[in-house]
């Protein structure tokens, strides 16, 4: 293998750790880096601070990278060192900061566009792991009903009208209705608060859905929505039958854990085809 061309920026939770396999069974070289404070699962990835994120964007340019690969959770900076700024990141930072003010997808579409400003093409997983991404089929051997089906593709339309305001990834649907859409909090926010109100739901809500899919329009190159064994925990403890998402367009995360956790709580995954728009 010779100089590696390809930087994965990780963020929380295991995908970077999952893309980092992936890579490294394909035979493809590669660093991996990290905003200073985050805790990631990649061997001696490299921290950088947020305060001097140009000048390390160009000096991975510098250093032969052409592709950046951003995986992960990015948290906005809860608090910035106005010592630490270099002048160039300093200058860039209202710009930046602007960007984190609005939602999630025009955020990092901004971000997306000053590194590539400096050179660097931003792709997307699919582009450089497209086996990380699911095809259609059910993973899991518990079959949707009609019922539940049909929920699905009320989930899936409800998820697609919040998207146009760049809300959310996410819905949850039981007998038709909906009982709450992905907001900031996330989706184990979203569970945990179905789990809450549980017991004062009519029984015409009982058990429900849970679908994930990109929003419209939405840059693909970051922030596909994830399943994982924890959202298959936390839907069995809102009482949901089942968990669908938009395939080739969600990541099944910890593949093998996540069928077996759904397995053994008796749900549904099931990965559909995206709504014809």
């Amino acid at each position: 293998m010779g100089d590696p061309t390809l930087a994965i920026i990780a963020g929380a939770g295991v995908l970077p750790r999952m893309l980092s396999e992936a890579l490294t069974r394909d035979g493809r070289d590669y660093i991996a880096c990290h905003p200073h404070g985050i805790d990631v699962e990649i061997e001696g990835a490299e921290p950088f601070y947020f305060e001097r994120s140009i000048s390390f964007f160009k000096s991975l340019e510098k250093r032969g990278i052409q592709q950046v690969v951003m995986v992960g959770k990015f948290d906005r900076p809860k608090s910035l060192n106005v010592l630490r700024f270099e002048a160039s990141t300093l200058m860039a930072a209202p710009r930046i900061l602007a960007s984190l003010r609005s939602g999630d997808d025009t955020a990092l579409r901004s971000l997306a566009q000053i590194i590539e400003e400096l050179g660097l093409q931003v792709v997307g997983v699919e582009e450089v792991a497209p086996n990380l991404l699911t095809e259609p089929g059910l993973y899991a051997s518990r079959v949707p009903t009609e019922a539940e089906r049909a929920d699905v593709e009320r989930a899936a339309y409800i998820v697609e009208a919040i998207s146009g305001v760049d809300v959310g990834q996410g819905a949850i649907v039981a007998g038709g209705l909906c009982l709450a859409t992905e907001a900031l909090p996330g989706t184990d926010a979203m569970l945990d608060w179905v789990a809450s109100i549980r017991p004062n739901l009519p029984e015409a809500t009982k058990a429900g859905v849970l679908y994930k899919g990109p929003k419209v329009h939405q840059d693909r190159r970051m922030d596909l929505p994830g399943i994982g064994p924890i959202t298959v925990a936390k839907a069995a403890a809102a009482g949901l039958a089942g968990i669908a998402w938009e395939a080739r367009g969600a990541l099944l995360l910890d593949a093998k854990q996540t069928m077996a956790e759904a397995e053994r709580l008796g749900i549904f995954l099931w990965s559909r085809e995206p709504l014809r728009r």
